[in-house]
């Protein structure tokens, strides 16, 4: 509250200078600026993590044929239009890195708190505007160096996107160990940078740029997701630093940190007393809270979307904060439960079991508040609020395969096959790529100031939410079948020729899922030009950002910020006309603060 003073005292900044090109819309230090940016190098990322599973995919349906699509896009990757066994593995090692890094972290964490902080706390810009830009320029550098490493001669990292050693660690293991994974080391270490002053911005903001009114029990759940997330991040990213670090003096200066008895074509290497699995370690200590980055912004964004949507206040708002914290400290002591299968003490994984099967707990209380929140509402169906249902389903879905997953004597019968691949693309990928879509949807307005077409969306969201189960609920069976995981093709083993015709059906759902995600591209493209003009508060929702002029002014308000006097969810109360009452609208004489 004390920052109250400092967020007036640059009201004025930068109503008078004249913007160029350049400071508007390439090095901007508008937070809103900053939050497109991130949004559309996601959006670019993610069409190439797409079209890259695409491949993949057919390989795996079809293996060993010739296609001509192949051909034009591999080059002397398909001879005569069949994929090469290296590609393939940097095909998935390559997609799983944009999916989860440059997609999902940044399309969440980037683009909606970027967006969302400053506007939703009512604060004229993010603590630093200028830290805000270096940000976003290292992501995008780091999204350069990724993209450039496709292009190596010898091909782009192909070590898994886990890059377990000893692959990742003797640049001489396979084509995909050389300089495609050095560059991959090197992009990783920018993003790290880029994403660390992000969250180190959007935690000061939160504490000291709050205006007057606005306590930490009146922020919405958005804020509260991102905060947290950006504490999470904080704490786990530099471990993966460290990692990488490490990684670069083995491949580079001859040190064995992960490495030992090594032994190639018969010959014995220098390295000794260094420890792939101390590499796990460090690797998943990021690794695990990085599904918890990754998902509770969605979460953040999907609670607020439904609350508007279903016009009434979000069930349980303290124990929706106190479950994130929950889930904010549990994910950083259930990494282990990626290594049972290492050789780890069945105590140890004992002790990871419990840790895991405990998250669940705030998890569930979470799906229960969304449910109850909706229950009995006055649902408005638009695609922000369809896309918020489908998150909480394939959340629900996917996370109870994660119980089965979490329990050490169950996971080794399962443990690196398709079963875990539907898991945490259901829990992870879908489920936060929904929460994405959902955001996109209903803050469409506030980024551009007009209205993507809903039957195009409609179309966008039933075609993927048939698609997304059509890919990944078949492969909880294949899975239990003893399907492996990235394996190039399975047509070696008799025992899976029952599951070949399955493949099949997966890739052709994986197909149309991408193909409608065009009419989502052309919906967000033709709309930022062609689009329906906004009105003022288009959801007619309680939150700050929506008294915010559509105009965009670097400020966010002209004149006074407005002031905070309720909880961020007051929808449909008794004694007031409207179904809705924003936050700065003061308190009737005898009217109480809900909150639930």
């Amino acid at each position: 509250m004390s920052a109250h003073a400092d967020t007036h005292a640059h009201d004025d900044h930068g109503h008078h200078h004249k913007e160029t090109f350049v400071t508007k819309y390439i090095f901007s230090q508008d937070h809103k600026m900053i939050a497109k940016q991130y949004l559309i190098t996601g959006t670019i990322m993610g069409v190439i993590g797409v079209i890259m599973s695409l491949l993949f995919r057919m390989q795996i349906a079809w293996p060993e044929e010739p296609n001509v699509i192949f051909e034009a896009l591999l080059g002397k990757w398909a001879p005569d239009g069949v994929m090469d066994a290296d590609i393939y593995l940097a095909l998935v090692t390559i997609h799983g890195t944009i999916m989860v890094f440059f997609v999902l972290t940044a399309g969440l964490s980037g683009t909606f708190s970027n967006l969302l902080i400053p506007l939703q706390i009512g604060a004229r810009d993010m603590a630093s505007g200028f830290l805000n830009m270096v940000s976003y320029w290292l992501f995008f550098l780091s999204s350069v160096v990724m993209v450039i490493s496709l292009f190596v001669q010898a091909g782009p990292a192909a070590a898994g996107w886990t890059i377990y050693p000893p692959l990742s660690a003797l640049p001489m293991a396979q084509g995909g160990s050389g300089a495609g994974m050095t560059l991959w080391l090197v992009s990783m270490a920018i993003f790290i940078a880029s994403s660390l002053l992000g969250s180190l911005n959007y935690i000061v903001t939160v504490i000291n740029l709050r205006t007057k009114g606005m306590s930490m029990t009146r922020l919405p759940l958005t804020i509260w997701a991102f905060f947290i997330t950006a504490v999470i991040g904080v704490i786990s990213f530099p471990v993966l630093l460290s990692a990488a670090l490490l990684l670069i003096m083995d491949r580079s200066f001859g040190t064995s940190f992960f490495l030992s008895d090594i032994f190639i074509q018969g010959e014995v290497l220098h390295y000794q007393g260094g420890s792939p699995v101390l590499f796990e370690h460090l690797f998943w200590f990021l690794g695990h809270p990085e599904v918890y980055i990754v998902i509770l912004p969605a979460m953040g964004l999907v609670s607020e979307i439904m609350a508007t949507n279903s016009r009434k206040p979000i069930f349980g708002y303290r124990a929706m904060i106190a479950s994130i914290l929950a889930i904010a400290f549990l994910s950083t002591i259930v990494w282990g439960h990626h290594m049972f299968v290492s050789g780890m003490n069945p105590f140890l994984g004992s002790v990871f079991t419990f840790t895991t099967l405990l998250i669940a707990i705030p998890s569930a209380v979470k799906a229960f508040n969304w449910i109850t929140t909706i229950w009995k509402g006055n649902l408005q169906m638009n695609p922000a609020m369809l896309f918020s249902i489908g998150f909480v389903s394939t959340f629900i879905t996917g996370g109870l395969t994660g119980i089965i997953l979490g329990d050490s004597a169950l996971d080794i019968n399962v443990h690196d096959t398709y079963f875990v691949v539907a898991h945490f693309h259901l829990v992870m990928g879908i489920s936060a790529l929904y929460g994405m879509f959902a955001g996109i949807y209903h803050w469409y307005p506030k980024m551009y100031g007009r209205m993507l077409n809903k039957n195009l969306g409609y179309i966008h969201f039933w075609v993927t939410a048939v698609c997304a189960y059509g890919v990944f609920f078949p492969m909880h069976f294949i899975g239990m079948a003893g399907l492996p995981r990235r394996y190039y093709t399975n047509s070696n083993f008799p025992l899976f020729d029952d599951v070949a015709n399955v493949n099949v059906i997966i890739t052709i759902f994986a197909l149309i899922g991408g193909a409608v995600q065009i009419v989502y591209l052309y919906n967000f493209f033709i709309s930022i030009f062609y689009g329906k003009k906004t009105v003022q508060n288009p959801w007619r929702s309680t939150t700050l950002e929506w008294t915010a002029p559509i105009k965009h002014i670097h400020g966010n308000w002209e004149g006074e910020i407005p002031h905070v006097h309720r909880w961020s969810y007051d929808y449909s109360k008794p004694g007031h006309d409207d179904d809705f009452v924003p936050q700065h609208i003061p308190l009737k004489d005898g009217e109480e603060e809900l909150q639930h």
